[in-house]
């Protein structure tokens, strides 16, 4: 329960941050892998709901196994794009990128554990 109460709170405030407060930043890093204009504030607002709505789903504790996917998902695809439109973020003092692995595993290890829920009798 706490695991997916902190995990909710990092999808809601990287929504809240992403959307009202870094939005700058995220344009940054999105013009270096030549996403501007119109498009590039597509995808900060489409991945701060998306955040968002992850989060919220989270508080919600519906469908949990299917939100765990949808994290793990969610979570390789920026991890994939960030590491071609900049690999650096690798070795970033503050682990924007390798912050995701264990991030990774405890998900997974709370989809784990709703499976073996499922086939408890």
């Amino acid at each position: 329960m706490v695991a997916r109460l902190s995990l909710s709170v990092l999808w809601i405030v990287t929504a809240i941050s992403s959307i009202f407060f870094t939005k700058e930043i995220g344009l940054d890093i999105l013009e270096k892998g030549g996403i501007t204009g119109p498009l590039a504030n597509f995808c900060i607002l489409s991945g701060g709901l998306v955040d968002g709505v992850i989060g919220v789903w989270l508080l919600l504790g519906l469908r949990l196994k299917t939100c765990y996917l949808v994290q793990l998902i969610v979570i390789i695809t920026y991890t994939l794009l960030l590491t071609i439109i900049d690999p650096s973020f690798w070795i970033h003092p503050f682990g924007p990128l390798t912050k995701n692995i264990p991030l990774l595993v405890m998900i997974y290890y709370l989809y784990s554990q709703k499976t073996l829920e499922t086939i408890k009798p």
